[in-house]
């Protein structure tokens, strides 16, 4: 691996064109010319249309729906570079799927972030920019290095302006018990207090039995996530956290917004009432009026540059 190209040039697949586009206009450069397609067969195929020869060249694609159609798109990029003799070929994917089979969790299941891992550093990538990776030991499933940025920035920078002084006042709510140690960073960031729903099942059949560890009663509470796939979990935390631990009023924030099946008419029906997501992933079509959308793009782009540049990207995990 040559330790940097003559210059950067950005291109992207198609999942999340706006995205790629929106990183260019922060380092102030175009979006590299090519096309990603299907032949009749659905194959995909992949045309550059300038030159990237000892070029630092970076790979904008969300492995989000279709999960396998965007994967093979970075996939063949990343061939299709490394053969053009790119000077470095890095893959940035703001979300980064298949991250949720990250061990064994019962006989003969596979480890399918591990494959993912090795399928990109075959294909070529030379390391790997993305966000906040659903399990923070994929990280090591990689030989080539890997930068995992951290969405809780910029909801710390939102929510600081949204309330102003009343945070102190607000509590973070971890809907689970897997999300206590991110939900924690982010609370003592904007100095509130933490609470955890814990649920749990009885019994076979038997409903789940809710309840809040923390005080939240009468509180502003902030559910803090890493991803809102269905939404179930993160509606029926929401749920009990006004039911069972009283709380005032409920708002969310998760770093992906996958929003698959009936995640939309769940929230929408839900007590939350913002529920604030980053845009690694595009809007869903026909979005809650619930749902607000903030930009990664300015921090993608500063890591980017300072990749190329080779100064230290451990800024931006402040």
């Amino acid at each position: 691996m040559i330790s940097r190209g003559k210059d950067i040039k950005v291109f992207s697949g198609n999942a999340n064109p706006k995205l790629a586009a929106d990183i260019c206009k922060f380092i102030g450069i175009k979006l590299g010319e090519s096309e990603v397609g299907t032949f009749s067969d659905g194959e995909t195929f992949a045309s550059i249309y300038e030159t990237v020869r000892g070029s630092d060249i970076f790979l904008i694609q969300s492995t989000c729906t279709p999960v396998n159609d965007n994967l093979m798109e970075l996939l063949i990029m990343i061939d299709a570079m490394k053969r053009a003799s790119a000077g470095r070929i890095t893959a940035v994917i703001p979300y980064f799927g298949y991250a949720r089979q990250d061990r064994k969790a019962k006989a003969r299941d596979p480890i399918s972030a591990k494959l993912v891992a090795n399928m990109l550093t075959a294909a070529g990538a030379d390391r790997v920019l993305t966000m906040d990776l659903h399990a923070a030991q994929i990280q090591g499933f990689f030989d080539i290095p890997v930068d995992n940025l951290l969405g809780n920035p910029i909801f710390v920078d939102y929510y600081a302006k949204k309330f102003g002084e009343g945070c102190e006042n607000m509590v973070v709510v971890s809907p689970d018990v897997g999300s206590v140690a991110r939900a924690r960073a982010f609370a003592q960031k904007l100095h509130m207090q933490l609470a955890i729903v814990d649920k749990r099942r009885q019994k076979a059949n038997q409903c789940e039995v809710m309840n809040v560890i923390g005080d939240v009663s009468g509180k502003d509470c902030i559910l803090f996530d890493d991803m809102v796939d269905t939404a179930g979990s993160l509606c029926n935390a929401a749920k009990a956290v006004v039911e069972v631990g009283g709380a005032h009023t409920v708002y969310a924030c998760a770093s992906h917004g996958v929003l698959s099946g009936p995640a939309l008419e769940r929230i929408r029906n839900s007590v939350i009432t913002e529920l604030a997501l980053l845009d690694t992933i595009p809007a869903a079509e026909g979005a809650c009026e619930k749902i607000k959308y903030l930009t990664v793009a300015p921090m993608f782009a500063e890591a980017i540059e300072r990749i190329y540049q080779e100064i230290s990207v451990s800024k931006l995990f402040l």
